[in-house]
């Protein structure tokens, strides 16, 4: 029986589909490590830090997926730029400036022993809601890890005010972001309900302090906890993932086949 070339490239079209709609659904699913964190939590750099270390030294790291969730620490703080992080230190938690300086210069130790440089004299007091709307935009161009560390390096590091729109514009523009796609975002209220949302997720979960990392929904690190905890969780949770999801292997008995960009043989 003889087709007409119409009725040969509807079925060829179809195989095609239908041998991408098998891609996808064959497509080798990775373990998911969950963080939320604060931009101004001097412990989520640190602990940023420690488990990048940990991931590096992972063989499996190709098959983890790791997704920053937002967190406030103070929702309610306004933007001020004529106040110290020690006088604010002071002031909303009850204590003297020197006990608040104290804290920042143990906390800029750990940083040091992680590699990282945090000047608490230069950190601006400083909303962070607009950053991790920012940080949803980055995602969805896939650029969310990129974003996360330029945030935490801008504020810890180069004193930069995280809830000024110029600012945040100019840092997603340095990783690749279009700046004019970013101040759009920045002038409406888009991603914040997915803000919003991360953080009644952690209420859910019940987390009371940042950094929390959640891997494979079934354990968790609360704190910059030591690269050793973290390289003891990924093994672990990851050996029980891979035992619910095998890697495929299929026995495939060849034939003829259309290829993309190429002859059917």
């Amino acid at each position: 029986m003889k087709y007409s070339p119409f009725v040969l490239f509807l079925v060829i079209l179809v195989l095609i589909c239908s041998g991408d709609v098998q891609a996808q659904n064959t497509k080798e699913a990775k373990m998911k490590v969950e963080v939320w964190s604060d931009v101004v939590c001097p412990f989520c750099y640190i602990g940023k830090a420690h488990f990048d270390e940990a991931l590096a030294q992972f063989a499996e790291k190709e098959n983890i997926e790791f997704v920053w969730k937002s967190f406030q620490l103070n929702p309610n703080l306004k933007t001020n730029l004529e106040q110290s992080l020690y006088e604010h230190l002071s002031e909303s938690k009850g204590i003297p400036v020197e006990q608040a300086k104290g804290m920042g210069s143990h906390a800029a130790q750990m940083g040091r022993s992680a590699g990282l440089q945090l000047n608490f004299d230069q950190c601006v007091v400083a909303n962070s809601f607009n950053a991790h709307r920012l940080i949803h935009f980055a995602k969805a161009n896939l650029k969310q890890q990129e974003m996360k560390s330029r945030l935490f390096k801008a504020y810890f590091t180069e004193g930069k005010n995280i809830d000024d729109a110029e600012t945040l514009i100019a840092l997603a523009k340095e990783i690749g972001l279009d700046a004019d796609e970013a101040k759009a975002v920045l002038n409406s209220d888009k991603y914040a309900e997915a803000v919003r949302s991360d953080i009644q997720e952690s209420q859910q979960l019940g987390v009371r302090g940042v950094p929390f990392f959640v891997f494979d929904r079934k354990y968790a690190i609360s704190g910059a906890q030591p690269t050793e905890a973290f390289t003891e969780t990924l093994e672990k949770s990851f050996a029980e993932w891979r035992n619910a999801n095998p890697t495929v292997q299929l026995q495939v008995s060849e034939g003829a086949v259309c290829e993309p960009n190429k002859a059917c043989d």
